[in-house]
């Protein structure tokens, strides 16, 4: 299992074991991560699940479909080119070492 780091806005790692084929958001939860919600549980249509994924990273997702940008366009943080939905994107392996910057609210 690839470990991926989610990081809190204070700078506060959380390396977690996250299963492949599992969302990122449900391996978050999983592991009690603070600042994941997500509370449409993995639909897509809440933006409670919004996270700033490392470049290095990046080129390694596909990208955002039209739902997963119509939600981020209203999501309360800034939103920047690496902006996603952690419910949008499934574990591989080669995610081994991404760093997943949470933001500090939500709401």
């Amino acid at each position: 299992m690839p470990v991926i780091r989610f990081i809190e806005a204070d700078g506060t790692p959380h390396p977690v074991e996250a299963a492949v084929g599992q969302s990122l958001k449900q391996a978050a939860l999983d592991h009690l991560v603070p600042g994941i919600i997500g509370d449409c549980g993995g639909c897509a249509s809440c933006g409670t699940c919004h996270a700033y994924i490392d470049d290095k990273h990046l080129p390694l997702l596909a990208p955002a479909d039209e739902n997963e940008e119509m939600i981020l366009e209203g999501i309360p943080t800034p939103r920047t080119a690496n902006s996603r939905l952690t419910c949008q994107i499934p574990v591989t392996a080669d995610m081994a070492g991404m760093e997943v910057h949470i933001p500090d609210t939500q709401f």
